[in-house]
């Protein structure tokens, strides 16, 4: 159960600058776009694109881990994995069924097959996006579960871009779309609240002292 006067608690200790900025970045949030990374091989990419989903907005990442277990490099993530919730998933089947279950599409980014171009994709309800490694691009298994396909328009000799850039790309273009088009994009009041515990929590350093004298007091 949501414990609002710990919310409550928490927002006394904390700047006020900081509860502000908290309450500006939750309004441009939202779960409606999610993104998915399958074994990415170089950890600063992995770390890169969850830096790409916090500037966009993007609440929630998957990461599926089946041969290449990562450690986010905090130096790239440049700390946004403290704002991003991040799944992990050892496997690619348990990632697609929990976003299936949750009402995702799920969406493969891929140059090869008869991908929409991103400028003619058009967001229709809760979107996965899946993003393979950097060497082998998406598994066949996302390939023949996937409810569709996205690429990047490119008009040189290169037939892909690094999996950071391309997160970025298409995270600024759907998101940008979804905002136009969805009123129901952003986050629930609810959801909202939880982030804002969440992240006053990791604002605090002695937090578990907080804690502690918080709930000794009850």
């Amino acid at each position: 159960m949501f414990d609002s006067n710990l919310l409550t608690y928490l927002e006394e200790i904390i700047s006020p600058e900081r509860k502000q900025r908290f309450l500006e970045i939750l309004e441009e949030r939202t779960n409606y776009i999610t993104v998915a990374i399958e074994d990415v091989f170089q950890m600063h990419n992995a770390s890169a694109v969850i830096r790409s989903c916090d500037a966009f907005g993007i609440q929630q990442a998957h990461i599926i881990e089946r041969r290449n277990s990562q450690v986010l490099d905090k130096n790239i993530a440049m700390g946004a994995q403290q704002w991003v919730d991040v799944q992990r998933h050892s496997n690619t089947d348990e990632c697609i069924q929990n976003l299936r279950y949750k009402g995702y599409k799920i969406i493969a980014t891929t140059p090869h097959n008869d991908s929409c171009l991103l400028n003619n994709f058009k967001i229709n309800g809760k979107t996965a996006l899946f993003f393979g490694t950097e060497r082998d691009g998406l598994s066949k298994e996302v390939l023949e579960k996937a409810d569709g396909f996205l690429k990047i328009p490119m008009t040189g000799f290169s037939e892909s871009l690094n999996i950071s850039v391309s997160v970025a790309i298409i995270l600024q273009a759907l998101t940008a779309q979804l905002k136009k088009a969805n009123n129901n994009w952003g986050l629930t009041e609810s959801e909202k609240l939880e982030k804002r515990l969440d992240w006053s929590k990791k604002s605090i350093k002695s937090i578990d002292a907080i804690l502690e004298r918080y709930y000794g007091t009850k």
